[in-house]
């Protein structure tokens, strides 16, 4: 029997989590050893308990497992065991990791540099701003960006690293099919062609509440530093930050507007010293170390590639600063479906930025 098997049964054991599975693989010294253990031999486990031993006897777990690989090998994902050679080093160095995690799409696990990105999940257009501007201030050190593919500042770190060609995963609380929320099920898919999505969970596993603060332990675990971009006082990004800060990451949070609540989780972290102050994606570069490349106009590059209608918008744009969309429709000439396409082909590029009531501006 194949030994992946094994590793994906000791998961699917009623009532053995992380902490007793860990035991039980430091006692046998593998997950088969478990499994071909006899009851006797569990029975000295201490903790373990005879409900849990008649489990592991029964080969139902072995039953689900089977389920679990035939699975994979159908959706081309990947499982990863904590005791592996290519399990990722960082997750594998914090108190509690997963026995196994399940990966669909295509990344490096143990890229250089790994940054993860979370926030609230209403944001003001503040919040989006500073999470975009960090990523392009951060896309000539070309690190995985990590979040969890929530609504907000999850959305808007995914889809902005895909746009400047980052690799991006998204961690999430429930089994590989099914994507919550489901509207972003066209951004995961684009998102394993550089990228991808992981969980703990097996393929069967539906979200529920309490699996999100499991969610968010890999989310700290995975990085390098963890970013708070803007948040209340409570909520899953706050739980990030405490886990990170317990793992002994770097964290940091941009600051926000006191009396903002959206941004009073950030300001409390930075008050308690539990996050830096950043205001920049080159600020978290110098913390961290990274060596600092000049910095590029990315827009300087584009420009060559522009239409002509393009080229027109973005002209006005440097004279006028910022413009809404009636006034670039009558100024460039172009009809109201023109326009609308040429704005979202130059903000697909990153050269505009859209502010409230639908104010067009330049990228910085």
């Amino acid at each position: 029997m194949n030994d992946q098997i094994y590793k994906i049964a000791l998961t699917k054991i009623p009532k053995v989590g992380n902490k007793i599975g860990i035991r039980l693989l430091e006692h046998f010294g593998s997950a088969k050893s478990v499994f071909e253990a006899s009851k006797k031999e569990l029975s000295e486990i201490f903790g373990i308990g005879d409900q849990r031993v008649d489990q592991i006897a029964s080969g139902i777990a072995l039953e689900k497992a089977e389920k679990e690989i035939k699975y994979l090998e159908a959706s081309e994902a990947k499982a990863y065991f904590v005791l592996d050679d290519d399990y990722p080093r960082r997750l594998k160095e914090i108190a509690d990791p997963p026995m196994v995690i399940y990966v669909k799409g295509a990344v490096d696990l143990d890229a250089e540099k790994v940054i993860a990105v979370v926030g609230t999940r209403k944001p003001s257009p503040y919040g989006i701003a500073k999470c975009e501007h960090l990523l392009e201030d951060l896309v000539d050190y070309k690190p995985l960006i990590i979040s969890g593919l929530a609504f907000g500042i999850d959305y808007t770190a995914h889809f902005k690293a895909m746009k400047l060609g980052l690799p991006t995963i998204g961690v999430v609380a429930h089994g590989l099919p099914e994507i919550y929320p489901a509207r972003h099920r066209a951004l995961a898919e684009k998102m394993s062609k550089n990228g991808g999505i992981l969980t703990e969970f097996t393929h069967n596993i539906v979200a529920e509440r309490e699996f999100f603060p499991m969610r968010n332990r890999i989310i700290a675990g995975l990085c390098d530093a963890l970013v708070v971009v803007q948040t209340a006082a409570k909520g899953g990004s706050m739980i990030s930050a405490n886990l990170a800060n317990n793992y002994f990451k770097d964290v940091f949070a941009f600051p926000g507007r006191a009396g903002d609540h959206r941004s009073a989780g950030c300001n409390l972290l930075i008050k308690t010293n539990k996050a830096q102050l950043i205001e920049s994606g080159y600020d978290l570069a110098f913390n961290l170390g990274w060596d600092q490349p000049r910095p590029i106009a990315v827009q300087t590059k584009l420009f060559e590639t522009l239409n002509n209608e393009e080229q027109m918008v973005v002209e006005y744009l440097k004279e006028k600063q910022e413009a809404g969309i009636d006034e670039l429709s009558i100024q460039c000439k172009l009809s109201n479906s023109q326009i609308s396409n040429v704005l979202l082909q130059l903000e697909f590029k990153g050269l505009l930025d859209v502010g409230p009531g639908k104010r067009f501006t330049l990228a910085r």
